[in-house]
């Protein structure tokens, strides 16, 4: 092992029982001011991928140029059975259970989560929206 390497495995080992404190330090006396991150686990990780690709080097053009052009993963909750939604509406909480045979709200079944919305409100809601379920809502 190159002396390089060896001093860098030797000063990212030295991360694993550093504090937030002593994190935050060695960030500040290397990169200026740290995030504001209060894991200590997350900042350790930062630390050391810093530390490692200022001396070896980051991701090489074609990595970046992948990751560059990946679209984010449009994650949308969707109600599964023995999912439990829960919605305030108007200073009242209601809940809901989904099952493989429709949503239960009060112990009655309904047909769709939409269906419970407009038990709930009165008027007619995507049910999906209604709990939170949209991509508008999840963010």
């Amino acid at each position: 092992m190159s002396a390089n390497v060896h001093r860098v495995t030797e000063l990212v080992r030295s991360l694993e029982t550093a504090g937030l404190q002593e994190l935050r330090a060695e960030w500040k006396q290397r990169y200026g001011k740290p995030p504001k991150l209060r894991s200590v686990e997350l900042l350790r990780r930062l630390l050391a991928w810093r530390i490692q690709t200022d001396a070896f080097g980051g991701f090489d053009a074609d990595t970046k140029r992948k990751l560059a052009s990946t679209k984010p993963a449009n994650i949308r909750p969707s109600a599964a059975p023995g999912m439990r939604l829960a919605r305030e509406w108007k200073g009242r909480r209601y809940e809901v259970t989904v099952t493989d045979d429709g949503p239960i709200f009060e112990g009655e079944r309904y047909s769709s989560l939409s269906a419970v919305a407009r038990a709930i409100t009165g008027t007619r809601w995507n049910g999906q929206r209604f709990f939170g379920l949209r991509e508008q809502n999840v963010r």
